[in-house]
């Protein structure tokens, strides 16, 4: 197992955090980690995700597993078949004061090819991570 976990604090409510996390069809104009993603955020629903990370694009139909207005978003990836190299990528949104909350992107990988170096190296996705909060902090912030 390797997770990735990054945070960000937000001067805007849950539900505008949720709202820019969500409009899937905004992300090419902001997102520089998921560039493109559609679907609904809607347990069961399968997403069709672009991502750009370590100089490599990929393609990627992640179901949603989670989809809490405010609260949660996660979904799961897989490469291939099951246990060979699984994603669950998760969003929390946590109040902290009046208008303020604290996003944590995070994602922990499973599988059989999270052991192999060359692998778990293309899994660190912490400054991808830190780019998409950065980016989503500031439209979320601007109401």
């Amino acid at each position: 197992m390797y997770t990735v976990r990054t945070h960000v604090d937000i001067a805007a409510s849950a539900l505008r955090v949720w709202q820019v996390l969500t409009d899937f069809d905004a992300y090419a104009q902001w997102n520089p980690f998921v560039v493109s993603a559609k679907g609904t955020a809607e347990v069961g629903a399968v997403l069709e995700n672009l991502l750009v990370s370590n100089g490599a694009t990929m393609r990627f139909r992640p179901t949603v597993r989670a989809a809490v207005p405010g609260q949660e978003l996660r979904w799961l990836g897989r490469l291939w078949a099951p246990r060979l190299l699984d994603g669950e990528h998760s969003f929390l949104i946590e109040d902290t004061g009046p208008g303020s909350v604290r996003l944590t992107q995070a994602e922990t990988f499973t599988g059989a090819l999270v052991a192999v170096p060359f692998v778990r190296r293309k899994l660190d996705v912490h400054d991808a991570f830190v780019a998409m909060n950065t980016a989503l902090k500031k439209r979320a912030e601007q109401q």
